[in-house]
């Protein structure tokens, strides 16, 4: 299900439960028209739509929905395939509301006129009738991530944000925790080995070999220490698309948005980590000095040990891969939207080729030297 650079509100991998770590299943995408969207929209939540616009999206459907009564909200209408696993998306949601609860800028879900926070309707938009979750958020202003400059300070507290986060999901507690287990998830950083079942789509690339080698780094490196890592519930999906921010007095940014929980799982606190300093780099014209920022901003809260720091270099270029090669499987998949597949890729491989070659010992003597200076200040 994912494409491969996660996109603006959504761009993930199937669920531990689905034999196939990519969406390839045709016509699980809905395709609602703005009429069945006003239709749902009144039906089960009792507003009457005045602007409906699309969102994008990989694999499910999003809409932004003004309200004649007031208001601005987001309807999710979820793809057929993870619609089959409600307790995961019931997981996810709940984790909205109680980052919301503890002060994070977390959507939240709107209870249908019978009080539930998603309702199952089954549908035909074009392809049978099919069933669909659908739900209705909050809907957060800002802009992303990616359309502001990425100052330092910005960056620092991108990193505090992200940590704060897992800090608070830790915390949380829920009947369907374990739905987050999810083993077989291609885009956890627990499962880096798993994408050489995919390293074929990379034949005659000068990639393939570099995507090789930090695979091999990963199992020689980074399993070994693994057992020194803190666990804890990863957002797992803390990019540059997936982070709203809006002005603030200072002439900088803060953040007013964290958005697309569909990647949850249980995983380590350097995981989410690595996956936010290489998405900061994806839009920063020298990306080799975001990890220092993003790096201070993440021990202001959750000072690293000795394991997690040591792997940071490697994680980081472990999570360059798992977008870039799913990316390029996805594509074989649905080359219709090959464009939006690909938007993270285009300057991907050009930092992940920079990080390799400049190699572990200089990018950390980057990273940790500057987080140390910010740090100081």
């Amino acid at each position: 299900m994912p494409t491969a650079i996660k996109l603006n509100r959504r761009r993930r991998g199937g669920d531990s439960s689905s034999s196939s770590a990519i969406m390839s299943v045709k016509h699980a995408k809905p395709n609602f028209s703005q009429s069945q969207v006003a239709e749902l929209v009144k039906r089960l939540f009792r507003l009457t739509a005045s602007e409906i616009r699309s969102l994008p999206s990989y694999d499910d459907q999003n809409f932004h929905v003004l309200a004649v009564e007031g208001g601005e909200y987001v309807l999710k209408i979820m793809n057929s395939e993870d619609s089959k696993n409600p307790s995961l998306v019931e997981v996810q949601t709940y984790a909205m509301s109680f980052l919301h609860q503890n002060g994070l800028p977390a959507q939240t879900a709107l209870p249908t006129t019978l009080g539930q926070l998603m309702s199952l309707e089954e549908i035909d938009c074009g392809y049978g009738c099919q069933k669909y979750l659908v739900r209705l958020l909050t809907y957060l202003p800002g802009i992303t991530i990616s359309k502001a400059p990425l100052t330092p300070q910005l960056l620092y507290e991108t990193g505090k944000t992200a940590a704060r986060m897992d800090k608070i999901l830790q915390e949380m507690e829920h009947p369907h925790l374990s739905m987050l287990q999810r083993e077989k998830f291609i885009w956890s950083l627990s499962n880096v080995p798993l994408l050489e079942a995919y390293i074929n789509v990379l034949d005659g690339d000068p990639l393939q070999e570099v995507v090789k080698s930090v695979i091999h780094q990963y199992k020689t490196s980074v399993v070994p220490k693994r057992s020194n890592f803190r666990k804890c519930i990863n957002h797992g999906d803390f990019n540059d698309l997936n982070v709203l921010v809006q002005p603030d007095e200072s002439d900088g940014h803060r953040i007013s948005g964290i958005l697309d929980f569909g990647d949850m799982n249980s995983g380590y606190y350097i995981h989410e980590l690595a996956i936010t300093v290489m998405y900061m780099m994806t839009e920063h014209p020298k990306p080799i000095e975001v990890g220092g920022p993003v790096l201070a901003g993440w021990e202001s809260v959750l000072p690293l040990n000795e394991a997690e720091r040591d792997c940071l270099y490697v994680l980081v270029l472990s999570r360059f891969c798992q977008s870039l090669l799913l990316a390029r499987y996805s594509v074989t998949l649905h080359p219709e939207n090959a464009e939006y597949l690909m938007i993270s890729t285009r300057k991907g491989v050009q930092f992940l080729c920079q990080l390799w070659e400049l190699g572990k010992e200089q990018v950390e003597k980057v990273w940790f030297q500057s987080a140390a200076q910010f740090s100081d200040k």
